[in-house]
């Protein structure tokens, strides 16, 4: 992390604002902020309603403080604007920052309420339904600052919302070139999940992470190995079920449909994602709906992995086709199948080609420091002002 005291002249506090703090890109992406802003010389806060992730919060200098700002009740984000409101004055805040719709209600209000800098991130596309819907939604357009997480989502906000180019902010999200390094990852945890997850040596690996969830395109995935042909190999479907009972037993139904039982196995979420990213040769993002950022898709290539996804979204963004990686056309299994069986051909010096440029594209586009130099600038030019 660069610690240049960004924010060291005027010792801001920043209130961050979102649901609750378990796993996810949007928690990890608060926590590393939180972090940004402590080394920068000043004070983080974030309020949620908890998680498995307020102990990261608090181990890289921040606070955090307890509300129940997941509800979607209309009176109780009343009653949360409130508490926030005192919350500020108490705190001595000078920035709200809202990730998600329904704190972002209480957060705007409580902003309001109190002559506070209000600074949205916009971190995906949300339903619109119907006008109650889209004024829901319409939340996460009214900062002083909207931040979106790539041009793709900037073109939805500007298409949606109407929201004008001075106010909104491009940051795309982050890795963290130190956990996601070649030269940081031991063999030991590379074997160590080998084993737990009964690989055999020699033979290649295709991984699609992602949660269990019908969008991230699993059943496509799963229809392209079986258009292979090919049997010996390995595929993992990576990523927790989140309580999707019905759908994890859709998948395991549909894989010993295609005869796939000793080919395509599903596991559940991983604590070490970037071991488990060294044991894929190929690493699968099918999302059949667009990304608002796709953090697989940019993990994978900091480790070199070669990589697949979806041609819409902000994978155009983060992925240059032929060179980081390839894209293919959405829902299209035999697209992806086509495209797997080219990649497993490749010869190792087109490989190491391939991940040499992949690393290269985050490393200079795509970094955690990057993400949050951006967004400390953002702060300090709005205290500044």
């Amino acid at each position: 992390m660069k610690r240049d005291k960004l924010l060291a002249s005027t010792t801001a506090t920043i209130l961050q604002i979102l649901p609750s703090l378990e796993t996810g890109g949007v928690e990890r992406g608060t926590v590393d902020i939180a972090e940004a802003i402590v080394n920068s010389g000043g004070r983080a806060i974030v309020v949620s309603s908890g998680g498995s992730m307020v102990s990261d919060i608090e181990r890289v200098g921040g606070e955090h403080i307890t509300l129940p700002v997941n509800s979607k009740n209309p009176i109780r984000m009343f009653i949360n604007s409130r508490a926030i409101s005192s919350l500020v004055l108490e705190k001595g805040v000078d920035i709200i920052h809202a990730r998600s719709r329904a704190p972002a209600w209480s957060a705007f209000l409580a902003a309001r309420h109190t002559n506070r800098k209000f600074v949205t991130t916009f971190h995906g596309t949300y339903n619109e339904n119907n006008s109650l819907k889209s004024y829901y939604n319409s939340v996460m357009a009214r900062g002083d600052t909207v931040i979106a997480i790539s041009e793709f989502i900037a073109g939805h906000i500007r298409r949606n919302y109407g929201v004008p180019k001075n106010i909104l902010r491009v940051i795309h999200r982050g890795v963290d070139l130190g956990r996601f390094s070649l030269t940081n990852i031991s063999e030991n945890r590379v074997e160590a999940l080998a084993r737990k997850w009964r690989l055999p040596d020699g033979v290649p690996v295709i991984m699609l992470p992602g949660r269990l969830t019908r969008w991230k395109g699993q059943e496509v995935f799963i229809r392209a190995i079986k258009k292979t042909g090919l049997n010996n190999l390995k595929c993992l479907i990576v990523g927790s079920e989140q309580g999707r009972h019905r759908y994890k037993a859709s998948l395991e139904k549909l894989i010993e449909q295609t005869d796939l039982s000793d080919v395509i196995h599903l596991i559940d979420h991983c604590d070490d994602m970037p071991a488990a990213y060294m044991l894929a040769d190929i690493v699968v993002s099918a999302s059949i709906e667009p990304e608002a950022f796709g953090r697989v898709v940019v993990e994978a290539q900091a480790l070199g992995r070669l990589v697949v996804a979806t041609d819409h979204g902000a994978t155009q963004e983060t992925i240059e086709n032929g060179s980081t990686g390839w894209l293919i056309k959405p829902n299209d299994e035999n697209a992806m199948a086509e495209m797997l069986k080219t990649l497993l051909s490749c010869t190792r010096e087109e490989r190491q080609k391939i991940s040499t440029l992949a690393i290269q594209n985050v490393n200079n586009n795509f970094s955690k420091e990057e993400m949050c130099e951006k967004t400390i600038k953002l702060y300090k030019s709005m205290v500044s002002n």
